[in-house]
């Protein structure tokens, strides 16, 4: 069992970012047809979501987040030892977008920086990850990024995805402690079987110079080899199945039950499999904020960006304790808990800044300062 329990490591702060740019899912019904995209927002709970501009890049969102969680937080850039961007949306193939967002943020050398490939559950392998990496070094403070622009990738006829996800850039500050709040737990669990229920079959090292011809799919959506793929049924019945377990089992070896948290901000999927996950577990649905009706399905930031909508308007200044679940494609799934003051959570900013100097057009441009 991948359980892991960190003592002394505390979340100091999260913010999120997203586009300014609104879909409404209602605008799909000349290409789709009203009774279809009825039922799909009926279905999915998807009324709108964000999208960024040709450009703009999930990194550029958690830049515009970092940037607010760091000067509300009054953090010396100095003492940043770790940055880490966990998402399916680089920048660029290579180099990380870690070290993008390090240079961006002025963040010093002696940092540890690097990305790692992962969508849905990003947040709470992310989370794992880095609290591994503090509780055995020296690092005080550690910055996570989780973000995703899954809109970019599909095709845009696909009933399947294109009026389903939005897009956003999330960060969260982790810093070590004296006292005994600070405190980090995960299950996390994996199955490679499933690789393809979640793919783009294109673009990487195995088919790197696949072709953009357009395919009719078994079930009736066009799509090319560089677009993403989602098997629909076995998506849900992974979902239905296996994250109700994985909680149960959370809840077990931890020694905790349902009650014990204030808040469960889960990867929002779609509206009917989160009340189907609720359902099993006996999750009240008021513990479970819904975001993904205003933003879609936003991969792996869909959890910070649930605490950032419930959270930050108040000014209540009191302990929550977090339940955390991402799920998805790898196929990938874990919970993570953790405790964090309501001050502490920024609200959601909204943005549609590009790094120009990011901005690659001509090979020419990467030369010289």
């Amino acid at each position: 069992m991948a359980f892991f329990e960190f003592k002394n490591i505390r979340v100091a702060g999260v913010a999120c970012a997203v586009p300014k740019n609104v879909v409404r899912t209602e605008s799909f019904k000349p290409l789709f047809g009203d009774e279809e995209v009825e039922k799909f927002m009926a279905m999915t709970g998807v009324r709108e979501s964000r999208r960024t501009l040709e450009h703009q890049t999930a990194g550029d969102l958690c830049f515009r987040a970092a940037e607010e969680l760091l000067q509300a937080k009054q953090v010396n850039r100095e003492d940043i030892g770790a940055v880490v961007f966990a998402s399916h949306s680089p920048d660029y193939r290579r180099p990380s977008t870690a070290f993008v967002l390090q240079y961006r943020l002025g963040i010093p050398k002696e940092a540890v920086c690097y990305d790692i490939g992962l969508g849905c559950s990003s947040l709470v392998v992310g989370l794992q990850t880095v609290a591994s990496m503090m509780s055995c070094g020296d690092i005080k403070k550690a910055l996570l990024f989780v973000g995703d622009t899954a809109g970019k990738s599909v095709y845009p006829t696909d009933r399947s995805s294109v009026m389903l996800f939005g897009e956003a850039g999330a960060v969260v500050l982790l810093e070590k402690t004296e006292d005994d709040k600070g405190e980090i737990s995960s299950l996390i669990r994996s199955d490679g079987s499933g690789f393809k229920y979640m793919i783009i079959p294109g673009g990487g090292y195995r088919n790197l110079h696949a072709g953009e011809e357009v395919v009719m799919c078994q079930d009736g959506n066009e799509r090319t080899l560089m677009n993403s793929f989602i098997q629909g049924t076995s998506v849900f019945t992974f979902t239905i199945f296996d994250v109700p377990k994985l909680i149960k089992d959370f809840w077990s070896r931890s020694g905790t039950t349902v009650d014990d948290y204030d808040c469960y901000a889960f990867h929002q999927a779609n509206l009917y499999i989160l009340r189907q996950i609720a359902k099993k577990t006996k999750i009240p649905m008021e513990k479970l904020p819904i975001t993904l009706d205003r933003y879609g399905n936003t991969s792996g930031a869909s959890a910070i960006l649930s605490l950032c909508d419930r959270y930050a308007s108040g000014k209540e200044g009191r302990d929550i304790k977090v339940f955390a679940c991402g799920f998805g494609i790898g196929i990938s799934l874990g919970v993570t808990i953790f405790e964090i003051n309501t001050d502490d959570i920024l609200p959601v900013f909204e943005d549609d800044s590009i790094y120009e100097e990011g901005l690659i057009t001509n090979p020419n441009q990467l030369y010289g300062k």
